[in-house]
């Protein structure tokens, strides 16, 4: 399993329109291009959609020191979560398993196996534990 941490990637402050969008974003499917996160009050640039590999994470390092666990799944969709297991409290999410329960995408921790949603960041085994999801956009 490849695991990046990508520190050089550029942040953009969105237009008031693109900030607080009238119509949804598209899903973020597109084969190639900018993947973006929504982060603070802009959008982050963190790789290419090429570099991302289907049913496996990476760990990006966002401007404010934080961690975030983006994941092509194998439909070609782009999903972004915290990177830290809130069970244990290490940055490792982008390491754990994709799959999915009830249609729902998910990634279960490498470590003690909690799966979190990644649309919605709820933990699919406790409903008091989420991990912060992040808007994700490929340009």
């Amino acid at each position: 399993m490849t695991i990046a941490t990508i520190t050089t990637a550029r942040k953009s402050t969105p237009s008031a329109t693109s900030a607080t969008p009238a119509v949804p974003a598209p899903p973020a499917t597109s084969a190639t291009g900018a993947v973006r996160l929504a982060h603070g009050d802009g959008w982050f640039t963190v790789c290419d959609r090429g570099l991302l590999t289907p049913g496996r994470g990476v760990s990006v390092l966002l401007p404010d020191g934080d961690q975030a666990a983006v994941f092509l799944d194998r439909s070609g969709r782009v999903h972004a979560v915290g990177n830290r297991d809130p069970f244990t409290g290490a940055y490792v999410l982008a390491r754990g398993l994709l799959g999915s329960a009830g249609g729902r995408a998910f990634v279960a921790s490498p470590l003690l196996k909690q799966r979190f949603d990644l649309a919605t960041g709820a933990c699919l085994d406790d409903e008091d534990v989420s991990v912060p999801v992040f808007a994700v956009r490929v340009e």
